[in-house]
């Protein structure tokens, strides 16, 4: 029988039903973890995540060999029943035989990060996180540990002088100043370690009780503390470790049947009631090692709530107010995670609106954009960078280096602050509107001799007291001819707020 893929025209509807299953639960997980967030203690990281705080914009990669298939990515071999681990054969093993058999046809000849790069650095973005190896075990970097990766001989790449993409990626984009953040899923659907072929997989989880076989365990302990020091040591500075996988970790029974209580309510299978077990990799030692090699290093345990996890990730989702740790939202650009065939792309005026939203709130945004099988970005991905990048030639400063200022947002229009107290107020225009011939403003309080501005002009404006704040009077011309699209920003200075 031949495999097809799964049908491209129900694509967008799998990725729209995964944000939709993340989002209602998101904002309460992120309730709930900030209670047990842990702040980070070694004074180096400190002084990085600031840093890191200050830079606001960041791009997410999701690449491998799947994107052939235009598939969501490694989900598809996860013998779980959900929308997004639907298959196109219903023999399991016969279409994870044909999925692994993807790297025999991965050949991405087109493939030039420096492209990547500079579109990214004009749109604003400052770092970058790659996916060096998914669930899938598939690894997109010269690892000694498998031949399940790119710079294998039976990969058709493999010959290529790009062909460790990890390492090309993260040297174009360090040519740019780009930090760079190595995605690694610490469960590995390939590794024999993980999933014992003496077993058939279950779920998302170890297939046997590593307590039960604690050699086996230590096995896939020792291979997943190699490959990520490998990337540690033999890739150049290394801003971000970006852990995926929330479910490998050490937890009691206790603590990871509460963890995923949300989750057990909202899937089909109840896959985590039968497999809600220790999965142990020693994060505190695999951490501390790394550190030796990487001093300062941000390490993101993602969704192990603990001091392994210097900043938290909500996935398609905005917090509804300002957190109290360092977050960042991961959104997809268009499409899904994973490459998208003919894949829709956000529009302009959303995705400004979205950094902004996100900012005010204290975060950052990482956009991710899928690489499509042959190395290139699809044409929407690079226009949507455009439009960010005409927006940020304007308004970067109200956007780089910020903090929030209560209440974060009144209305249409959002705030930020600078470190040196300048004040930005950020209005988010709707579909069509035109710039208002004034503004209120009731929850800020300017002091007599305070000046506004616009970004993109060179024009004072007229302000006045109205209680409890003050109104903004903007002049025709600037309506008429405003220095940008989609949000405006007005600087306010010796506000003394």
């Amino acid at each position: 029988m031949k495999i097809l893929p799964y049908p491209t025209k129900y694509l967008w509807l799998l990725s729209l039903l995964f944000s939709l299953f993340l989002l209602p639960a998101g904002n309460q997980n992120l309730l709930a973890q900030e209670e047990v967030y842990v702040p980070e203690t070694d004074p180096l990281v400190l002084k990085k995540l600031e840093a890191w705080q200050d830079l606001k914009f960041g791009l997410l990669m999701h690449w491998g060999p799947y994107s052939q298939w235009g598939i969501v990515e490694s989900w598809s071999i996860c013998p779980e029943d959900e929308g997004w681990c639907r298959r196109s054969l219903e023999d399991y093993y016969e279409y994870v035989k044909k999925y692994e058999n993807l790297k025999k046809t991965f050949n991405p000849v087109k493939f030039d990060p420096a492209l990547w790069a500079k579109a990214s650095k004009e749109a604003g973005m400052r770092y970058v996180i790659f996916t060096a190896k998914h669930h899938d075990g598939f690894c997109m970097f010269d690892t000694k540990f498998t031949d399940y990766k790119i710079t294998d001989p039976e990969c058709p790449f493999s010959t290529n002088p790009r062909a460790n993409v990890t390492r090309e990626i993260f040297e174009a984009f360090r040519k740019e100043g780009f930090w760079v953040g190595a995605y690694f899923s610490k469960p590995d659907w390939h590794s024999p370690y993980y999933w014992w072929p003496n077993f058939p997989p279950r779920d998302r989880n170890v297939n046997y009780d590593p307590e039960a076989y604690p050699e086996r365990w230590e096995k896939f302990v020792e291979y997943t503390h190699n490959q990520i020091l490998e990337l540690i040591t033999d890739y150049g500075r290394v801003d971000i470790l970006w852990l995926d996988g929330g479910w490998v970790s050490k937890k009691s029974k206790e603590e990871l049947q509460k963890y995923y209580e949300h989750r057990l309510r909202e899937t089909k299978s109840g896959y985590l009631k039968s497999q809600v077990i220790n999965q142990n990799i020693r994060m505190d030692e695999l951490v501390a090692r790394c550190r030796e090699k990487q001093p300062g290093l941000i390490v993101v345990d993602r969704a192990v709530p603990g001091k392994n996890q210097n900043y938290l990730t909500p996935e398609n989702v905005v917090p509804d107010r300002a957190l109290s740790y360092p977050w960042e939202s991961c959104i997809i650009s268009g499409g899904g995670w994973s490459y998208t065939p003919d894949a829709r792309y956000m529009s302009g005026r959303r995705a400004i609106h979205l950094l902004v939203d996100i900012v005010a709130k204290g975060g950052n945004l990482l956009l991710n954009i899928a690489p499509s099988p042959d190395g290139t970005w699809q044409q929407g991905a690079y226009d949507l960078l455009k439009e960010y990048a005409a927006w940020m030639k304007i308004n970067s400063q109200a956007i780089y280096a910020t903090r929030p200022l209560p209440p974060y947002k009144e209305g249409k229009i959002c705030f930020t602050q600078g470190k040196d107290g300048t004040v930005y107020l950020i209005y988010l225009a709707e579909e069509g509107e035109r710039l208002p011939a004034k503004i209120n403003i009731k929850s800020l309080k300017l002091k007599p001799g305070a000046s506004i501005s616009m970004l993109g002009t060179r024009q004072k404006l007229s302000w006045t007291f109205s209680s409890p704040g003050f109104e903004i009077i903007i002049p025709e011309s600037l309506r008429q001819h405003p220095p940008c699209q989609y949000a405006w920003v007005f600087q306010l200075a010796g506000s003394g707020l």
